[in-house]
């Protein structure tokens, strides 16, 4: 009897491991919005998107592949070895902040953004976008063009949009860190409420 136990333990632990290993990857592809600048990383959005879908059965895992000052030429260049190491099911690109606030081409943000969905589709992966609105500061002009690459990206690949990412933040001070771009610890599950109502059906499909 012992030993049957025994062999009944051995052949429940390895299905149970192989239960509770994710089966699909989120893959987040962002800047400094993305990257927990300036709080700690567990408070941040992405960390707090990783502890939801850890609940989920079977889960998700998360990668975070932000990073702070990224552009989209920068993140255009790297995500290619980040589908090929990670093999996505959903890849988040939220870029352009940084190109904006650079005063940079809106084509060649356009263009990028372009290239990378189509990337994460050839691979096999569907594609959240997540938009950006530029301070005022920047003129009704450049900031319409910036908003509407994301308007018009979506439009023509079929591709789920959060339009302003920080909405619900952006405008109160006391979510938002001192330097008025990104918002505090406390700002971060607006954040993530923002991206969960259009990721949720894509997990679900």
């Amino acid at each position: 009897m012992r030993r049957f136990l025994c062999l009944l333990v051995l052949c429940v632990l390895p299905w149970a491991a192989m239960a509770a290993t994710p089966t699909h990857t989120v893959l987040i592809v962002g800047d400094s919005l993305s990257a927990a600048h300036n709080i700690a990383v567990e408070k941040s959005w992405p960390a707090l998107l990783a502890k939801r879908l850890d609940t989920m059965r079977p889960p998700w895992r998360v990668i975070n592949a932000s990073i702070s000052g990224d552009t989209s030429v920068s993140g255009r260049q790297r995500l290619p070895g980040l589908l090929a190491k990670y093999q996505p099911k959903i890849v988040v690109l939220e870029l352009g902040a940084n190109d904006g606030l650079r005063g940079l081409s809106i084509d060649t943000l356009k263009g990028n953004l372009t290239a990378m969905i189509q990337a994460s589709r050839k691979a096999g992966a569907r594609v959240l976008l997540l938009g950006i609105e530029l301070p005022v500061n920047y003129g009704p002009r450049y900031r319409g063009q910036l908003r509407a690459v994301y308007a018009d990206l979506a439009k023509q690949f079929h591709a789920p949009l959060v339009p302003f990412l920080l909405e619900g933040v952006a405008l109160k001070p006391e979510l938002m860190q001192a330097d008025g771009l990104h918002p505090t610890a406390a700002g971060e599950p607006r954040v993530l409420a923002n991206v969960w109502e259009k990721l949720k059906p894509m997990l679900n499909r």
